[in-house]
C-alpha cells in the first residue's frame, strides 16, 4: 500500500509531466534519507522533524540543484538535509532584522527569523519555505511558512507539509 508522502511525490510527478514528459528527470531528485540524515539535522538545529516531513524525505533527500532543472512545486527546489543545514546555518548568522518592518500572523512567534524554522525548500533568490516547529500559542507544529529575505512579512501558508503540497498541486499550471 502506498503511504501518503510516496502518494504525494506521485501526485507532483504525475502533474509536472503532463506539462513536460521530461519532468521526472529534470528533477534531479536524491535518493531518500536515512535515520542518520535525520539524526544529523535534529542534533544540529535541535529541533524534532514533524512526522509528514520525516515520511516525505525518506522517499526522496530533496534535489540537486541543476540549471534547466525543474522546481517540485511552485518555482521551489525542495533542498536536501545537509543543504537545510547550510541554509539554517546561514540564516542564523546573515539576517538583518533592523532592516524590515514586521507583518506576522498571529500563529507565529513574533520573530522575522527563528531559529526553530526548518528552511526545506527555496527560489534561489534568497527566499525559503519553512517549517515551524516553535509556533505561537495558537499555531501548529511543523505549520508551512514563507522567510522573505527582503520582506517583513511572515504568514501561514498550510498547516502542514502535506496540506500545502495539496495546495499547490491543484494550482493551475499556467
Amino acid at each position: 500500500m502506498i503511504n501518503q508522502a510516496e502518494l504525494m511525490w506521485k501526485n507532483i510527478i504525475e502533474k509536472g509531466t503532463r506539462r513536460n514528459e521530461d519532468f521526472k528527470d529534470r528533477l534531479y531528485l536524491q535518493p531518500g534519507a536515512s535515520d542518520e540524515d535525520f539524526q544529523l539535522i535534529e542534533k544540529t538545529i535541535d529541533i524534532t522533524f514533524p512526522k509528514e516531513m520525516k515520511d516525505f524525505y525518506k522517499v526522496h533527500n530533496g534535489q540537486d540543484w541543476r540549471i534547466g532543472g525543474e522546481c517540485f512545486v511552485r518555482n521551489l527546489t525542495l533542498s536536501p538535509i545537509t543543504e537545510i543545514i547550510e541554509n539554517w546555518m546561514f540564516l542564523q548568522g546573515e539576517f538583518e532584522p533592523d532592516e524590515l518592518e514586521p507583518d506576522i500572523d498571529s500563529a507565529i512567534k513574533p520573530y522575522l527569523w527563528n531559529p526553530k524554522w526548518i528552511p526545506i525548500a527555496e527560489n534561489g533568490g534568497g527566499d525559503y519555505l519553512c517549517l515551524d516547529t516553535d509556533p505561537s500559542d495558537v499555531g501548529s507544529v511543523g505549520q508551512v511558512l514563507y522567510f522573505w529575505h527582503d520582506w517583513g512579512k511572515r504568514s501561514i501558508e498550510a498547516g502542514n507539509l502535506f496540506e500545502f503540497l495539496q495546495i499547490c498541486l491543484k494550482e493551475d499550471d499556467n
